[in-house]
């Protein structure tokens, strides 16, 4: 493992540099046009893949200077900074596009990245202590995926991970059509893209809530286990309804208090449920990966659990795409029975012995 060798603090440099360079390399394409402009911007998407490796990293560097019983709570100030990002992100690209044109989002992330970059050469120490830990045995990928989940709890852990991000890019990828569709907005129009933007972001400000406040006092009453078996099954029971919800009409405060608002009453509650069960799963399952992993193994494993929720982001736009072309309902009642069936099994299976504390 690169960091077991290097420290965490200089691939995270290396990561943040990266991802300066590659967004500057996106806007540079965005003033380009034909093929020029496609080869620049896949360019800068292979490297900022290569140099992408920051979110695993920053969690094994959490891990190292946060105590056992706390590493949850700090997995879930991750998760709130990724809630953040998508709720502040979209109108602040806007306001980018707005004043500097085509660029101007790629500017303005390039100097954001470059500004954490700064602060951290400046005010980031190393986390890693070498003569803390014996090194890990350095596998190739293939070797270091099997090795991985053969150990029953944490492979099992990666495998729900995969399974609940299957299940939220499947709903992610077609909410718009479901409200476009369900509420008569019409597909592509401006209403149904401002509503679908607008319904995204109350899910991130709810998923931020979720992982940046109570969930520090729900692991200490439930624990990990349990918590992460909730979430999936909360995430289940608010799929199914989802796609059987119609109305009527743009999302509005004067629509919401009409006799017309039931509909949208019932979708908020529905994704409300929602963003509280996915913003749940997340920070539970990496700090108990953390807890379960040896020190100098905790970059690989979760370097291996964000492998597959991005394999994940890529295989369930493709099932949610082609069955919603079908039916509208069958992703997500597929979905609903996969996080439900998900969630018994970590109740079960994660579970600790009856003597053993949550």
């Amino acid at each position: 493992m690169l960091t077991s060798n290097t420290g965490r603090r200089p691939v995270l440099l290396i990561s943040l540099a990266g991802s300066a360079i590659s967004y500057a390399m996106f806007a540079l394409a965005s003033g380009m046009e034909g093929r020029a402009a496609l080869g620049m911007i896949l360019a800068a998407r292979v490297f900022a893949g290569i140099c992408g490796a920051n979110i695993t990293v920053a969690q094994a560097y959490i891990a190292d200077i946060t105590p056992p019983e706390q590493r949850t709570k700090r997995m879930g100030l991750i998760g709130m900074a990724f809630g953040l990002g998508f709720i502040f992100g979209p109108p602040i690209g806007g306001i980018a596009f707005k004043h500097l044109g085509d660029a101007g989002p790629g500017i303005v992330a390039s100097a954001l990245c470059a500004v954490n970059f700064i602060l951290a050469v400046f005010i980031l120490t190393e986390s890693w202590k070498p003569d803390a830990h014996t090194d890990a045995a350095r596998r190739p990928r293939l070797e270091q995926w099997k090795h991985t989940l053969r150990q029953p709890t944490v492979g099992l852990l990666v495998i729900i991970f995969f399974l609940a991000t299957f299940c939220f890019t499947c709903f992610e990828i077609t909410l718009g059509l479901v409200i476009a569709n369900n509420f008569k907005l019409g597909f592509k129009t401006t209403d149904a893209i401002s509503v679908a933007g607008m319904l995204f972001m109350y899910c991130g400000i709810i998923g931020a809530f979720v992982q940046g406040g109570p969930i520090g006092k729900l692991v200490k009453k439930l624990g990990e286990r349990k918590l992460i078996a909730i979430s999936l099954i909360l995430t289940g029971i608010s799929l199914a309804p989802m796609p059987f919800i119609h109305g009527e009409g743009k999302l509005s405060w004067s629509l919401l208090f009409s006799n017309q608002g039931g509909p949208w009453w019932m979708l908020l509650l529905t994704l409300a449920v929602l963003s509280i069960g996915t913003g749940l799963t997340r920070p539970p399952l990496f700090g108990l990966l953390s807890v379960l992993t040896p020190a100098d193994q905790q970059g690989a494993t979760l370097g291996i659990a964000q492998s597959a929720g991005s394999l994940a982001r890529i295989f369930g736009p493709m099932f949610a795409g082609s069955l919603f072309a079908a039916h509208a309902a069958i992703p997500y009642l597929t979905c609903a029975l996969i996080a439900v069936v998900t969630g018994l099994v970590a109740w079960a299976k994660l579970r600790p012995p009856a003597s053993a504390a949550s």
